[in-house]
């Protein structure tokens, strides 16, 4: 496989690499460079500990054999060599765990830049007291170059005061170091090896669910709807692929709508633009000369110019409410006396049609909207719904205030032929799947529910159907009412 110093992959293998590397770094840089003042630190603390405790067991103790093997021990645990002289500047306890390195003992030990003699007592015991019983000297050794520390303390104990000296290295030795750096790069090795391994776990999950779908979007470009989004274990490309697969099954719908769209609207037009193109043939041929049938010709030729006008008309205003560049006309006005309105002028087709049309509505219900498309969305919804009503059958028209008080709710009912469950959702569309069993009406473009859509949608309406197949459909929507355009009324008023 190519490597793609772009990709996901490799950037991040790149990252937790370097960032390992940084910290181990940083890690051995403050450890080289806090080493020796953390040791210097540790070993001054060290001899103050154990000059209290080799007087705990030496002095305070009397020197019993098993106190003298603690102190012993305590010399070796800490590295340290430990001196007690009396008064008399005898030495009355000595312990060495440094050999060489201690400067009480061999002339091999011998110190520079001491004030004082560290091999004689007296010496020691009289710069003590010079010192308030209590003092500290740092010192090189010249046999091992390190620089070292001698603590010493007074200690007045039944039988006389004591001093007691503990001399302790305060540099680590050079093996510590180079074993320490010995481990480091070691460490670096192993943290950058697994570093690099849970780099490339943690980004071949990562990328594959991302790889899988670039390869099921390189499909979508292609217009192929069967692409399926899978988005691996973490959560953000569940949630892609989730949205992705929605965006595919709304773009296959759109890809379908579109076509029947253009079937519908290619259909539409031609059919009309034959029946003008036939009919003028036949006036020029044949009804030229004859008044009565040119005059029906011409009718026919009419009828079907200003049905093409109705279906430009409905798909240039659909087009417009769609695009949120319409602006409404908000008023109030009295939606009981629109209602009756609109059916007054549908009376014709109401009593072509030998329906039953009842309306129940207040004698008055004030509503806030765009008088003109609310009036166009009822009359909408009553021609569809004579449209689909069998003979003889009833249709109800309903208006009123929900308990809310803030809420008017709108609705027609019919008897009619209703709609399958499986077509409701795609009613709003233009030219909605249902009709594909297309007959084409003289008044009727097919896009009246879509406008009615736009509408409502532009108002923020709630709206929506409940049909049953063979028992009929109710249509209906709500308007909520803001408070300002009450208050503008009573300001109008």
């Amino acid at each position: 496989m190519k490597l793609d110093r772009h990709g996901i992959r490799f950037t991040l293998w790149l990252f937790f690499v370097l960032f390992s590397a940084a910290t181990v770094l940083v890690l051995g840089i403050l450890q080289f460079s806090l080493i020796k003042p953390y040791y210097r630190n540790n070993q001054i603390r060290t001899v103050q500990h154990v000059s209290e405790e080799i007087q705990r067991y030496i002095i305070d103790q009397n020197g019993s054999s098993s106190s003298v093997s603690k102190a012993t021990q305590l010399t070796v645990d800490n590295t340290v060599c430990v001196t007690i002289y009396n008064d008399a500047g005898k030495v009355v306890y000595d312990a060495d765990s440094l050999g060489s390195g201690c400067v009480f003992h061999a002339p091999v030990s011998a110190t520079q830049n001491a004030p004082v003699s560290m091999r004689s007592g007296p010496d020691l015991k009289k710069y003590l007291q010079d010192n308030d019983g209590e003092c500290s000297i740092n010192l090189v050794n010249t046999r091992t170059q390190q620089e070292m520390v001698v603590y010493g303390r007074t200690i007045r104990g039944q039988l006389g005061n004591f001093y007691v000296f503990v001399n302790s290295p305060l540099e680590p030795v050079d093996n510590i170091i180079s074993f320490f750096s010995q481990q480091y790069v070691l460490y670096t090795i192993i943290i950058v090896i697994v570093a690099s391994i849970v780099s490339i776990f943690f980004s071949g999950n990562l990328t594959r669910p991302i790889v899988r779908m670039k390869q099921e979007a390189e499909k979508l470009q292609q217009a192929d709807y069967s692409a399926h989004f899978e988005g691996g274990g973490f959560t953000e490309t569940k949630d892609l692929a989730r949205n992705l697969n929605n965006a595919t099954e709304k773009l296959s719908k759109i890809d379908e709508l579109r076509k029947d769209l253009i079937a519908n609207v290619s259909h539409d037009i031609k059919t009309p633009l034959t029946s003008i193109r036939a009919y003028a043939e036949m006036i020029k041929d044949i009804s030229g000369d004859i008044p009565a049938k040119r005059d029906e010709h011409l009718d026919v030729i009419i009828g079907e110019t200003d049905y093409l006008n109705h279906l430009v008309t409905d798909m240039s205003e659909l087009s417009r409410m769609q695009s949120g560049n319409y602006v409404l006309k908000l008023s109030n006005f009295d939606l009981a006396q629109k209602i009756r309105e609109v059916v007054a002028m549908n009376d014709v087709m109401i009593q072509e049609s030998r329906l039953n049309v009842y309306v129940d509505t207040p004698q008055q219900l004030t509503v806030y909207a765009d008088e003109i498309k609310i009036a166009q969305v009822i009359n909408n919804y009553l021609t569809n719904a004579i449209k689909h009503s069998r003979e003889g059958s009833h249709i109800w028209l309903k208006a009123f205030r929900k308990s809310d008080e803030e809420t008017i709710r709108f609705e027609i009912e019919d008897e009619g032929e209703g709609i399958k469950a499986e077509d409701i959702p795609y009613i709003w569309d233009r030219y909605q799947k249902s009709s594909r069993s297309f007959s084409r009406s003289m008044t009727n473009t097919g896009l009246g529910l879509s406008i009615v859509k736009a509408i409502l949608d532009s108002h923020h309406a709630a709206y929506g159907v409940e049909s049953e197949l063979g028992k009929g459909s109710t249509f209906w929507f709500e308007i909520s009412q803001p408070q300002e355009p009450e208050e503008m009324e009573d300001d109008d008023a």
